[in-house]
């Protein structure tokens, strides 16, 4: 592969990426607007079967059999849908309340949990390099949001439930490599919407059409964005794609900022460069692991 093809693969994938954090960022912000006046369970199961129109129409072109992709661990499958679900509602839950950049810096902290999740639940090696990160990244928690009365509140909270759920969710996923991916979107997004549809008859609000348009437009972005996401990474390296997610920081500022004026404060921007400089350290140590796993191979 010629070095040209190479750098027009890497520049499409950024593209991809940057575009998908944007849209991911952009739909947050219609879901914390949204969830001012409807449910959490109303907003995440209509947004879910709008998703569902779009994936269905995806797994009838590739002509792909959802209930037998099901059959590679359905117990790890379970549990995977049930983190999804907790990981979706507690962002929802915790937007309702905080600032949409607040939220973001604790999901931000991901990619350091699943590291901690990767030794206990994959008993995977992490050295020292990946332990500072975790460390740093920590720091960077407390200093976002410091050991106070207010900082312990049950959205601060939720919200860092949240970033741990995501990170369990993705650590299950690494245990199902052999299943299609838009398999696994597809049946998250069923759990999701079984969920809140079982909350709906205990809370819901009738949405004009106007909402009702937005609430479904949350489910078709979302999806969008998953898909960019998806082709940033096949058609570039994820070690060179991945940090561009940390760009979803400046438009939940900017969201945050022109729709409610919500500005972090010094120190919690202090506290996300911490998240966001242990997460690129973690980055470029799989990336050492991964390129030291080839070189092994070729030598062989």
């Amino acid at each position: 592969m010629s070095a040209q093809h190479t750098s027009h693969g890497h520049g499409a994938g950024i593209v991809y990426m940057l575009v998908a954090m944007f849209l991911f960022t952009a739909n947050d912000a219609i879901g914390k607007w949204m969830v001012a006046t409807y449910p959490v369970g109303q907003l995440i199961s209509l947004r879910s079967l709008a998703a569902l129109v779009v994936l269905s129409f995806i797994l009838w072109r590739k002509q792909g059999d959802l209930w037998l992709s099901l059959k590679e661990r359905p117990v790890i499958q379970i549990l995977r849908i049930g983190f999804v679900v907790a990981e979706v509602g507690c962002f929802y839950a915790a937007v309702r309340y905080l600032p949409l950049a607040d939220v973001f810096m604790f999901y931000l902290a991901s990619p350091l949990f699943l590291t901690v999740f990767s030794v206990i639940i994959l008993k995977e090696h992490v050295g020292l390099r990946r332990w500072v990160a975790v460390l740093v990244g920590l720091v960077g928690v407390v200093l976002v949001f410091p050991p106070s009365e207010d900082a312990l509140s049950a959205p601060a909270l939720i919200a860092l439930a949240g970033s741990m759920s995501l990170a369990l969710m993705l650590t299950l996923t690494r245990m199902l490599r052999r299943t299609d991916g838009i398999t696994l979107i597809t049946v998250q997004t069923i759990g999701v919407a079984i969920f809140g549809g079982v909350t709906i008859p205990f809370a819901w609000v009738t949405p004009n059409l106007m909402d009702l348009s937005l609430l479904c437009l949350l489910g078709f972005v979302a999806t969008l964005a998953h898909f960019l996401m998806n082709k940033s990474v096949s058609v570039a390296p994820s070690a060179v794609v991945a940090p561009f997610q940390y760009t979803s920081i400046v438009w939940a500022i900017a969201f945050g900022y022109l729709v409610w004026g919500d500005f972090p404060t010094q120190r919690a921007l202090f506290g996300a460069a911490f998240i966001i400089g242990a997460g690129l350290i973690v980055l470029y140590s799989e990336r050492k692991v991964s390129n030291a796993s080839i070189s092994r191979l070729l030598k062989e």
